[in-house]
Formats: C-alpha cells, sequence, structure tokens
C-alpha cells in the first residue's frame, strides 16, 4: 500500500464505500446513469473487479484506468482521475470536493448477483435478468412466450415460430463475445433443445427444414465454444459435430467452415496444433466460394496453429491469406447475425500478433503487432469488442515483452486480464495467463526479480479459479 494515502482512498473512505461490494455498485449505478445522461452504451453495465479495486484503494497503480472507468470515477467522485490517484493533500489543505451525484437505488445484494458481468458493451442481458423485478417477469413472460408459439402453431412449423427462435439466437449470437458466460448459458441449452426438438418432431416444409437446421447449427456450435470456454474440449467437439451435422442437412457450405473454424479453435487451446492446422485446412476446402469472414477466420487459425509447429513459411503464407481474404470478403448472412459469427478486423490482428508472438522469430514485430491489436481493441466498435480477444491480445503484448527481457512492461500489459472477474475467466483466458507464468519461468535469471515472482504469484491465484468453477 501506498505510504500517503490517495485522494481516492481518503474520499472513499469519507463516503463509507470502502467495502468493495459498495464500491462496485456505486461504480455500476453511476456507470449506468452516465450512460443514459451521454446516450453512449460503452459505459452501459461497466463494472470494476476486485483486484481493481484494491489497487486503485492502496494507491498500488501504475497506469492510468481505461478511458471508460476514468470518465465512471470523475462522474463518482467529481475530481479528475489524475487528482484522485495522486496523493492526497495535507490534513490542514481543504479539499474541495463536490457532493457524490445522485444514482439510482442500489439493487439488493441477490439482485445485484443477477446482473451480467462483462465489459463496456454489456447492455444485452440475459433474457430473465432484468435489473428490477418487473423487468425480470416481462423477460420471463417472453421466454414462455416463444415456447408456446411453438407448441401453438401445431405439428407444423410456422413463420413466427421461426421468426422468434431467429432473433432469440442473433441476440445470444451478438451477446457471446462481450457477456459473461453464466449469464448466456442457460439461455443457449433451452434454445438448442427447443430447435432441437421442433427438428425431431414438428411437420417442417424443406425450406423451413433449411433455415431451423441453419439455426441449430448456430447454436450447437455457441455451445462447443462454451465447453470449450469451460475447458472440456470432448464436449466441445461432440457439439462441434453435431453442429456439422445440422450445417450438412442446411446445405450451407459457409456453417460448414464456420464449424471446421471452430474445431481448429478448440484443438489449438486443447494442445493439438497439428489438429488444428488439418481442421482449418478441412474448412479452407468447405469454403468454396465463401465469401463472408469465415475464409478470414480460417486463414488466420492456420497461421496460428503453424506458428506453434514453429513453421515460419506456412505462417507468414496463412497471415498473407487472411489479407487477401479480409479485402475480397463480403458479408454473407452469417455475418449478418453478428457478434461470434462473424470476424471483425481487430480479432484479426490479435490472431496475426498471437501467431508472430509464438513463432518467436522476431519478438520486436511481435510487440509492435501485440500493440496494435491490444489498441484496436480500446477503440473498437460495439460490434467488434470481445473481452476474451482483447485479453488474449495483452497477454500476447506480455509474452513478446518477456521475449525482450521487459519484466516491468509485460506486467502492465497483462494486469487487465488479472483483474478479469471470475466469471470472464474462460478457459482460452487462463491458459493465456498460463503462456505468461511459463514464459517467465523460461526466462530464468531476467524473470527471479520481486516484480516477476509477483506475478506469477498472481497469475498462480488467478488460474487458480476459472470460470467453471461457477457452472456445475
Amino acid at each position: 500500500m501506498a505510504e500517503t494515502p490517495t485522494l481516492l482512498r481518503v474520499l472513499t473512505l469519507q463516503r463509507h464505500w470502502q467495502v468493495y461490494e459498495t464500491f462496485r455498485l456505486r461504480f455500476e449505478a453511476t456507470a449506468n446513469t452516465a450512460a443514459e445522461e451521454q446516450n453512449d452504451r460503452r459505459l452501459q453495465g461497466l463494472s470494476v473487479s476486485k483486484r481493481q479495486f484494491e489497487r486503485w484503494y492502496g494507491g498500488a497503480v501504475k497506469t492510468r484506468p481505461y478511458p471508460d472507468q476514468c470518465r465512471v470515477l470523475e462522474a463518482m467522485f467529481g475530481v479528475s482521475v489524475d487528482r484522485l490517484l495522486a496523493p492526497a493533500p495535507a490534513v490542514d489543505t481543504p479539499i474541495v470536493v463536490p457532493p457524490p451525484r445522485p444514482v439510482p437505488v442500489l439493487l439488493p445484494s441477490e439482485q445485484a448477483a443477477a446482473l451480467p458481468v462483462g465489459g463496456p458493451f454489456s447492455s444485452e442481458s440475459r433474457l430473465d435478468a432484468g435489473t428490477t423485478e418487473l423487468e425480470r417477469q416481462v423477460a420471463m413472460a417472453a421466454r414462455r412466450a416463444l415456447r408456446f408459439t411453438a407448441l401453438a402453431e401445431g405439428s407444423s412449423i410456422g413463420p413466427e415460430t421461426l421468426g422468434q427462435i431467429h432473433d432469440e439466437v442473433r441476440r445470444l449470437t451478438v451477446a457471446y463475445p462481450r457477456l459473461a458466460l453464466p449469464t448466456l448459458l442457460g439461455d443457449l441449452v433451452e434454445v438448442q433443445d427447443l430447435t432441437f426438438r421442433l427438428l425431431e418432431h414438428g411437420r417442417v416444409k424443406p425450406l423451413q427444414a433449411r433455415d431451423l437446421y441453419l439455426l441449430a447449427g448456430i447454436t450447437s456450435g455457441m455451445l462447443a465454444k462454451a465447453s470449450h470456454d469451460l475447458g472440456n474440449p470432448s464436449a466441445a467437439m461432440m457439439q462441434a459435430r453435431t453442429a456439422f451435422v445440422c450445417a450438412d442437412n442446411a446445405d450451407h457450405h459457409a456453417m460448414r467452415a464456420w464449424v471446421r473454424s471452430l474445431q481448429s479453435l478448440i484443438s489449438y487451446w486443447a494442445g493439438r496444433p497439428s489438429e488444428a492446422a488439418d481442421y482449418a485446412t478441412l474448412g479452407l476446402g468447405a469454403a468454396g466460394n465463401v465469401r463472408g469472414t469465415t475464409s478470414v477466420w480460417l486463414a488466420c487459425l492456420s497461421a496460428r496453429a503453424h506458428a506453434l509447429l514453429g513453421d515460419g513459411e506456412a505462417t507468414r503464407a496463412a497471415i498473407q491469406q487472411a489479407e487477401e481474404a479480409r479485402t475480397a470478403a463480403e458479408p454473407d448472412d452469417l455475418d449478418a447475425f453478428g457478434g461470434i459469427m462473424t470476424f471483425p478486423v481487430p480479432r484479426q490482428l490479435y490472431y496475426v500478433a498471437e501467431a508472430t508472438v509464438h513463432l518467436g522469430e522476431d519478438p520486436a514485430l511481435g510487440e509492435s503487432q501485440s500493440e496494435a491489436a491490444v489498441a484496436a481493441y480500446r477503440t473498437a466498435t460495439e460490434d467488434e469488442w470481445a473481452f476474451g480477444d482483447e485479453a488474449g491480445a495483452q497477454t500476447d503484448l506480455a509474452l513478446a515483452r518477456i521475449a525482450r527481457g521487459e519484466i516491468e512492461g509485460a506486467i502492465e500489459a497483462v494486469q487487465p486480464v488479472l483483474d478479469l472477474p471470475i466469471e470472464q475467466r474462460n478457459f482460452g483466458i487462463t491458459s493465456s495467463a498460463q503462456r505468461v507464468h511459463a514464459a517467465l519461468q523460461a526466462e530464468g535469471r531476467r524473470s527471479r526479480g520481486a516484480a516477476a515472482a509477483g506475478l506469477r504469484e498472481e497469475i498462480e491465484a488467478f488460474t487458480a479459479t476459472p470460470t467453471s468453477v461457477l457452472v456445475r
């Protein structure tokens, strides 16, 4: 803890906000109010982790918070962030601070626990996770209406049922990269079950069947990603194979290619780079005339897999192929779903940086590419942002800096990742953090200082409590 308390600490004590839960609720309420007043959805649902709060409160801050966090802190205290994080004035120096801004009444703890945990775009919550009891009842009624519509249209599938399922699937594809998995998993399971039951027992016209199989495939693909995020590659592959069968039944070339991309991703994080490269090759073959962004994803997956295999020529060729695919890309019906079904430019920058970092031929290039990826996510639009990929870019930057012997820079790069709440510590993020830990260990003498030892301890604590502990 800093010897001289910061102004933030002094003001927090004055207002009796020093308990983390109290501070978090006040921070979230201020963020939501500012989002409404400024018509800026980036602030909606913005929260603060316990680790981040403790660093602010203790004065252990090496860099300024993210811009959106700065805006909320300044709205809470009416003082600039630079003053808040600086040592408090002497006792006999008056502190002129406006009274705290009025914010909505804080939620009871049981209601606050139901709110989604996400990043700056966490405005699309779980369908039944409203901020008031009335909103929750309305959302539950909407879900009940969806099930009723599916049954009321009889043994055949009507347009209203298909339309409602399509809207729900699109909501989930958009929300998946932005929200923590526990807020979405129940909805995903329910929608998959509904599509399966309609395909198994309903009388479906050929065109409707194709649409329904596509929706079932997308939902199964998201559940494959969910299984992967919980660290279960076996269940992930099972769901992915189901998604591929659905894509086949829909005769949807782009969906086949998308599922192969997903299988490559699962294999990559499971430590099977050769298999990941093979799936990427299968996907590129299945893509054919596909011009959507899935073709870019496949090439980037190929680059990452070949980088882990140490094949520099294949890695560079795949990166070039991704650039060419981006130039030729034309959004297709999968891209129209948005979210997890599309592959935006910041994600491409992240994959390219990761491939370069793991190839290890040019640490300086890996660092510059990682910095570009991190910057891209900090300025990303709502449709482009994903908390998992942003965390991946930050850990890649840490790895690149460790390779260059810049331990302090690596700590600065990875710290925002270690601030993520348990709800967001999915398998990919914890695996990325473990790579940083392994790199520090491999550096030997250069990483034996107190700062590096502290970072290793933080990573060990971070990876000890992944998202999977919350989902049983």
